[in-house]
């Protein structure tokens, strides 16, 4: 039996450690994971999801950063043979990856060396990318360019939302990774080195990067609501009374006319068979109907399905239309 570190935090990392937890291989030893940080309005102090769930497992915690004093010692006490780390959110010092002796080894969501880095899901929708999958690596000193002991691969519809994406991945990747550990264990894994070359990093989307140009390809703007989904969100400013007048600020216009923020937490490219779904429309325009909103990109319009306005609740976009009460010049930008 295999004795095992778990180092993760988020919910994504949560079906793989349940996984080792119920594979008769593996002694998971401790949890390693962020401390308990303040969240909601309240700002009460949570504990990651990964730690929710080793307590519900009955696995001790650890949530000592790696280059904590005493780290070092804490790691050599728990005796460990391997350890998997999945969306920790901590650089491990070389002194840590070589205390562990069959190594640590991470379950990256993308077919490596495609989008190394902290988003590949959302980068790989973003890009358009009609495949995507999972590797199991071991981790060194550089970036996701670990020798590949186990891979899957995954076909894209075209309509999914990085969190789906994920979701789906961290089921179907968790057995994948208990089984590539299981044989390091066993000495019959196969390390591929990772070809040379440039490729493109998967960089977090900030807040900024997820705001919508409307001046953008339908197909483009689409790509990105999905990636951004449900974070950070994509988002775009809504004039309910329309823009202010060339030369006037926003400061100078009618309060009225200052612009709201509006998420965007599903939408689609028009359907143009529907008779009712405008043909062109000039971005940023909004044409809404009893059951569809619509809005106008640098192609063809964009249909809004589920929207959020600045102060209001997550809701259906034909609903918040008829709410808001927009005004024909009404617009985002």
């Amino acid at each position: 039996m295999l004795k095992l570190l778990f180092a993760g935090t988020p919910d994504v990392a949560v079906p793989s450690l349940k996984a080792f937890a119920a594979d008769p291989r593996f002694d998971v030893k401790a949890v390693l994971t962020r401390p308990d940080a303040p969240t909601g309005r309240g700002r009460r102090l949570t504990p990651s999801p990964v730690k929710a769930a080793a307590l519900e497992l009955g696995i001790p915690v650890i949530d000592a950063k790696p280059r904590d004093p005493g780290f070092l010692d804490t790691l050599a006490g728990l005796d460990v043979d391997i350890a998997a780390v999945i969306a920790y959110g901590n650089i491990l010092p070389k002194a840590v990856l070589d205390a562990v002796p069959l190594g640590w080894y991470n379950l990256h969501f993308s077919n490596l060396p495609a989008w190394r880095g902290a988003a590949p899901v959302q980068r790989s929708i973003w890009a358009g990318d009609r495949t995507t999958g999972a590797d199991v690596f071991k981790v060194g000193e550089g970036l996701d360019d670990g020798p590949v002991i186990a891979t899957m691969s995954v076909d894209l519809t075209g309509r999914e939302t990085s969190g789906e994406l994920l979701d789906r991945l961290a089921v179907e990747g968790a057995p994948m990774y208990v089984d590539a550990l299981a044989s390091v264990g066993e000495g019959t894994a196969v390390f591929t080195p990772q070809p040379e070359g440039e490729f493109e990093y998967a960089h977090k989307i900030t807040v900024d990067d997820a705001r919508i140009d409307l001046t953008q390809p339908v197909e483009a703007i689409d790509r990105q609501i999905r990636a951004c989904t449900p974070a950070p969100g994509a988002w775009c400013e809504l004039y309910p009374e329309g823009k202010p007048a060339a030369g006037e600020t926003v400061a100078e216009a009618d309060e009225h006319a200052r612009p709201l923020t509006l998420h965007v937490l599903a939408a689609r490219p028009a359907d143009l068979t529907n008779p009712n779904a405008p043909q062109a429309l000039a971005p940023g325009e909004l044409k809404a109907g009893k059951r569809n909103v619509w809005v106008g990109t640098g192609t063809d319009p964009l249909e809004l399905l589920q929207v959020k306005a600045q102060g209001k609740k997550a809701m259906r976009a034909a609903d918040w239309a008829r709410g808001a009460r927009l005004a024909p010049a009404a617009r985002l930008d």
